[in-house]
């Protein structure tokens, strides 16, 4: 890593500060990876180690994906799977990712990171739970510190199989004692929680109907005593919500309640399904959420209620969520479709007079009458994101925090017509591949490409393995 970084000429620098400036013939100087100053380039030291022009481009904050399944790379688009709600999805899939082997597991790593750095992200949270055939979560870490990505990684769990009521095969759990040392032994060998830490580890138990109560709570306590982060899936569908009340009598949320699942440390993905009193209970213990619009359309999961958690100050950021279940890992897209989708919640509200929808109460997802914004959704990439994994050095572009950001070309096809607002247009407009992504003040992609590892014969083993895998089926 170079010692001292220079970014000037930026046609516009999107701070994400807390003034929200952005910032005509913009520039950022760091050093040893730390912003020491941000502001017009001309007001910026001439000098560095590295320097970049970024003349032409829109410079923004390294974005933050709360939420993936790296290993899903592997089984993207299966015609078996294209047109199934979320249990028929995951049955399809448990055997296939239970068969992932080490060298299958780390190309899935090095692919799904790289499309998320190529769409502006520097910083990913993987959700893994599923670790068959010698696949581990130390293989993930090793694909993002080689591609040089800042990397939550989750010691993932499923410990309940289909003959003890869970989801998935009994072939695809993991005994709990295992589960629990196993999460120990990554803990202490790759948890770093200094400011500007590029590995994390998380505790992710995979969703309440493939884990017991009993790991649940052990878990819960092992995380706070290791000092780390807590995660899951949550009211992602209808089902879920049947399960839970079925097998426990109660609705998702209160069920993890009481297993000791509530606090600024956790946070859940999806979160769909919610009323009112769930969303005040969010608030009131400083859960956060990780919205993954386009999973939820593809599965035909729902529409989070996004706008009312932002309403009450719920911590929100952006999931790209799986591979398989999106089925892309870019970050600028996930925040077009998270404006998108907020806004048709908005347009589903009843108009006035008689409806089909009168009678729902003000608070009821279909009747919220807030429009969400082009920047709006960039908060929820960037320093909403930072929030949720209860990050204070990245998400912004302001002194002190780390070098992350990326840039985009403005003279393009893509924004040719939309640059009256160019901050807006990188919503609106279809996304398109950064021109420079730097992460710790690190150039990891250059023109376009990835720096780091040469990805073609990435691309060709990720390929075979995932031929192989089906093929084994």
């Amino acid at each position: 890593m170079p010692k001292t970084l220079l970014l000037k000429n930026a046609e516009v620098l999107v701070t994400m500060d807390s003034e929200r400036r952005e910032i005509p013939n913009g520039g950022i100087f760091a050093e040893e990876g730390i912003i020491t100053a941000v502001g017009p380039t001309d007001k910026l030291p001439m000098s560095a180690d590295t320097i970049i022009d970024a003349s032409g481009q829109i410079v923004l904050p390294g974005l933050v994906n709360t939420h993936h399944h790296l290993n899903q790379t592997l089984t993207r688009n299966l015609p078996a799977t294209q047109n199934k709600n979320l249990f028929a999805w995951l049955q399809l899939h448990y055997p296939i990712w239970s068969r992932i082997n080490p060298e299958a597991s780390r190309t899935s790593a090095l692919i799904g990171l790289a499309e998320l750095i190529l769409s502006g992200c520097t910083t990913v949270f993987d959700h893994s739970y599923l670790f068959k055939s010698g696949n581990k979560v130390d293989f993930h870490i090793e694909a993002a510190k080689d591609l040089g990505v800042r990397f939550h990684a989750s010691r993932g769990s499923m410990s309940l199989g289909r003959s003890q009521g869970g989801l998935p095969p009994d072939e695809s759990v993991e005994d709990e004692d295992f589960i629990l040392q196993d999460s120990i032994r990554v803990i202490d060998r790759y948890h770093d929680a200094s400011y500007g830490a590029l590995t994390r580890i998380v505790l992710a138990p995979c969703s309440p109907f493939t884990v017991s109560e009993n790991l649940l709570k052990e878990t819960a306590l092992l995380a706070r005593d290791k000092g780390v982060m807590l995660h899951t899936h949550i009211c992602e569908t209808f089902d879920e919500e049947r399960h839970t009340l079925e097998r426990f009598g109660k609705r998702p949320l209160e069920w993890m309640g009481e297993s000791e699942w509530l606090g600024p440390d956790v946070w859940f993905a999806h979160a769909i399904h919610i009323d009112t009193q769930e969303i005040n209970t969010f608030a009131r213990t400083g859960c956060g959420i990780a919205h993954c619009p386009s999973s939820n359309m593809r599965l035909a999961s729902g529409i989070a209620p996004v706008k009312d958690y932002i309403a009450a100050g719920i911590k929100v950021g952006l999931g790209v969520d799986g591979s398989a279940s999106n089925d892309a890992s870019n970050m600028l897209l996930e925040t077009r479709q998270a404006m998108l989708l907020s806004r048709l919640r908005m347009g589903l509200r009843p108009p006035e007079g008689p409806h089909r929808y009168a009678q729902l109460p003000q608070s009821h997802p279909l009747r919220s009458p807030e429009w969400m914004t082009a920047r709006e959704a960039l908060e929820l990439a960037t320093i909403g994101g930072a929030s949720v994994l209860n990050r204070t050095d990245i998400g912004a572009l302001e002194v002190g925090r780390c070098a992350d950001f990326f840039s985009l070309e403005l003279n393009t096809i893509q924004y040719a017509g939309a640059l009256s607002d160019p901050v807006a247009a990188i919503v609106f407009c279809a996304p398109q591949s950064a021109k420079t992504v730097v992460i710790h003040g690190r150039q990891v992609v250059s023109n376009g490409e990835i720096t780091s590892i040469n990805m073609e014969p990435v691309i060709r083993d990720h390929n075979q393995w995932s031929q192989r895998l089906l093929a084994n089926g």
